[in-house]
C-alpha cells in the first residue's frame, strides 16, 4: 500500500493513504501540513489517535480540524471527557482493547508511561504501529539496577504481547529520547529485534535528533538492518513516500 508519512512535530505524524489519513498525536504543526493536506483532498474522510494527555502529545485542537471532513477520533480513556463534545465521533480505548473504525482495525497495547500505544491495521492487512510513549524509560548514568531491571522487564511484557498479535510491522514509530543518554535507543533496539519492522521512523528526540537519527549506532544484528528501512524525519513538514 502506498503511503506518505509526513513529520508534524515531536511524536505527531500524519500517515496518509489512497483512502485515509491518519493522524497521530497532534501536538504541533509549524508547517501546517494537516491543513495543507486536507484543502487538496476535502473528500478524503481523517481519523485522529491520541495515545496520550501529556502535552507534548495531545492537543484540543484536533477537535477543531477537519470539521468539513468525515473526522474520527481514537482516544485513550485517561483523557477528560470535558474536552470532548457530545457531537464529536469518538471511540475510547484502554489496553487489551480492540475496535474497528469503518473497515480499519485498531488495537490498544499498554505503555511503561500514559495511556497506551496502538497498532492500526488496514483493509489490506498493512500495519502500523504508533508507540505513544511506551519505551524502556530509563537512564544508565543514574538509574539504580533496580529501576533499569523493572523498566526492562516492564517494557518486555508489551513488547512480547505486541509481538505475539503482530510478528511483522509496516510502519513503526518509536520513542528515540536524546534525554536517556547512552541508551537512547535500547527501547528501539529491543522492538527491533522482538519484531519484523519494515519502515522505522524514530521520534519524540526534542529536535536533537542527532544521536537518535544515528541508526549505524544501533545495536541489532545484520540481518535486521537490511529487513528494515530507518528514516529520520526531524523536521516538521518533512515527510517520506513508501510504496
Amino acid at each position: 500500500m502506498a503511503t506518505k508519512i509526513t513529520h508534524l512535530g515531536n511524536s505527531g505524524f500524519m500517515v496518509e493513504t489512497p483512502d485515509v489519513f491518519l493522524i497521530f498525536d497532534y501536538y504541533i504543526d509549524p508547517a501546517h501540513s494537516v491543513k495543507k493536506a486536507l484543502e487538496h483532498h476535502p473528500d478524503k474522510p481523517v481519523v485522529f489517535f491520541v495515545s496520550h494527555i501529556h502535552e507534548d502529545h495531545y492537543n484540543k485542537d484536533i477537535f477543531n480540524l477537519a470539521q468539513s471532513h468525515k473526522r474520527l477520533y481514537v482516544l485513550p480513556d485517561e483523557l477528560p471527557g470535558r474536552d470532548v463534545r457530545d457531537d464529536i465521533p469518538a471511540d475510547w480505548m484502554r489496553p487489551g482493547d480492540d475496535i474497528s473504525v469503518g473497515s480499519i482495525n485498531v488495537r490498544a497495547f499498554d505503555s511503561t508511561d500514559r495511556g497506551v500505544s496502538y497498532l492500526v491495521t488496514m483493509p489490506d492487512g498493512y500495519r502500523i504501529f504508533h508507540a505513544g510513549d511506551l519505551n524502556n524509560w530509563h537512564w544508565k548514568e543514574e538509574s539504580t539496577d533496580s529501576e533499569v531491571h523493572k523498566a526492562a522487564e516492564a517494557f518486555t511484557v508489551i513488547v512480547n504481547n505486541i509481538a505475539e498479535v503482530a510478528p511483522k510491522i509496516d510502519v513503526v514509530f518509536f520513542p528515540v529520547d536524546v534525554r536517556l543518554g547512552s541508551c537512547c535507543a535500547e527501547g528501539a533496539e529491543q522492538f527491533l529485534k522482538a519484531i519484523n519492522v519494515g519502515n522505522f521512523f524514530p521520534m519524540h528526540f526534542n529536535g536533537d535528533y542527532d544521536m537518535a537519527c544515528d541508526f549505524e549506532d544501533y545495536k541489532i544484528p545484520e540481518d535486521i538492518r537490511k529487513r528494515t528501512v530507518m528514516y529520520c524525519l526531524h523536521k516538521p513538514g518533512q515527510t517520506a513516500e513508501i510504496n
